[in-house]
Order: C-alpha cells, then sequence, then structure tokens
C-alpha cells in the first residue's frame, strides 16, 4: 500500500511534468513546486532514517573494552568500528568523519548518513593529548581516534562493557565508570573549560572515559558552571 507521503510526492512530480510542458508556465510557481518537493523528499529520507535506525539498534551488541591505559580499560575504535559496520551496511548506514584544528584544539565531527539521504552529525571539540610524553603528531593522532571513538558511540549510542564484568564498565580499581555517551558529555564540557579546569581534570581522573559512574551528575554540574560561555 502506497504511503500518504509517498503518494504525495507521486502527485507533485506530476503536477511538476505537466507544468514543465508548457511553455508560458509561470516560473515563480515552478519555483515554489520544485521547493515543495524537496520539503517532502526531505521528510520521506528522514521518516526512512528513523524507522532504520530502530531497526538497526536492537542488533548493536555491547562493545568489549580490551583497550587499556593505566586507569583502566576502553573499546577501542578498530573494535568499534569492526562490530558495527556489517550491521550498519545491512541497514543502509555510513559513518564519515571531519577534523579540524582550531585554537582551542582538534574538532571532530561525524556524519552519519543512510542512503535514502538523510543524515545526522555531532562533534567533538579535544585539547591535544599531550600525556604519556607525545610529541605534537601523536598527540593528533590520539586526540583524533579518542574523539572519533565517543563521536560514533553518541551517534550510535553503542554502550561499552569490560572483558570480566558482565557488561559493567569497570576500572581496574573494579568502580564502574561511565558509559561512552556520558565520556562524551564529560569530554565536550572540558573542552569548553579554562586550562586550570582542564589540568585539574586530568589529574583527578586521566581521562572522561575513566570516571566513575557516581561522579557524573556532580562532575557535570561543576563543570557547566565552569565553563566558558
Amino acid at each position: 500500500m502506497e504511503s500518504t507521503s509517498t503518494a504525495e510526492s507521486t502527485a507533485i512530480i506530476q503536477v511538476i511534468e505537466r507544468a514543465a510542458l508548457n511553455p508560458d508556465v509561470d516560473i515563480d510557481k515552478m519555483e515554489r513546486l520544485l521547493q515543495m518537493q524537496e520539503r517532502v523528499m526531505d521528510r520521506q529520507a528522514m521518516m526512512a532514517y528513523s524507522a532504520a535506525m530502530a531497526a538497526m539498534q536492537t542488533e548493536l551488541p555491547s562493545i568489549e573494552e580490551r583497550g587499556q591505559t593505566n586507569n583502566g580499560c576502553y573499546a577501542t575504535l578498530e573494535d568499534i568500528v569492526d562490530t558495527v559496520r556489517p550491521i550498519m551496511q545491512k541497514h543502509g548506514f555510513a559513518v564519515s568523519f571531519r577534523i579540524q584544528t582550531q585554537e582551542r584544539g582538534i574538532q571532530i565531527t561525524g556524519v552519519l548518513m543512510h542512503k535514502d539521504g538523510h543524515r545526522e552529525e555531532t562533534s567533538m571539540l579535544l585539547p591535544a593529548d599531550m600525556s604519556g610524553n607525545k610529541n605534537a603528531v601523536q598527540a593528533f593522532g590520539s586526540s583524533t581516534s579518542y574523539g572519533k571513538r565517543y563521536v560514533l558511540s553518541a551517534l550510535l549510542n553503542i554502550t561499552t562493557r569490560g572483558q570480566d564484568d558482565n557488561g559493567n564498565a569497570s576500572t581496574k580499581a573494579g568502580l564502574k565508570t561511565v558509559t561512552a555517551f556520558q565520556a562524551g558529555q564529560i569530554q565536550r564540557l572540558i573542552s569548553q573549560c579554562p586550562a586550570t579546569t582542564q589540568e585539574w581534570f586530568s589529574g583527578k581522573y586521566g581521562s572522561a572515559v575513566q570516571v566513575p559512574y557516581s561522579d557524573f551528575d556532580k562532575l557535570r554540574a561543576s563543570l557547566t558552571k565552569r565553563a566558558v560561555k
């Protein structure tokens, strides 16, 4: 059965085709018809994106945290991509990234595209990761990889789990840590804070992914107050 939006699109196309055959057609009227058709197509693309996303969400698994730092574990970008790529392709999705260097850091933007034309994007601004005596190139690569992990996780609402904790992300000390989405929220706030706040955060937590789950609400409120508007 033909959907209402498809029938509407077909009807508009037919009107445009008839108008195009008329040498006396009003150009303004033709432009309005074309704009109307574009709006209908955009609505159809958004509906298709939403339906495909809902179907894909039921198949996306929790990603195992196999990467390690001195403070805990995390799901690597390679593991995330290898896991979600075939599922994304099955449902007509693809992802791309834009990397921009700015005065305040490195901005990573993820774009999630659907085959019918609709796309969504989200961005994260990160300082260069100079931990562990990295040089400038290594710092850029580390921050870029970090940003891609959390931007992709936010776009797909991905969850991660420790190797041996039955789905509860934890540090080596056994504390439950924030989810990937929450870590992304924290990192966005940190990127908007003064350097002194960023240094305090690094000294206390190391990175957003290492923040204990129990600290999330209080930390988010504190960072929101300190963020530069």
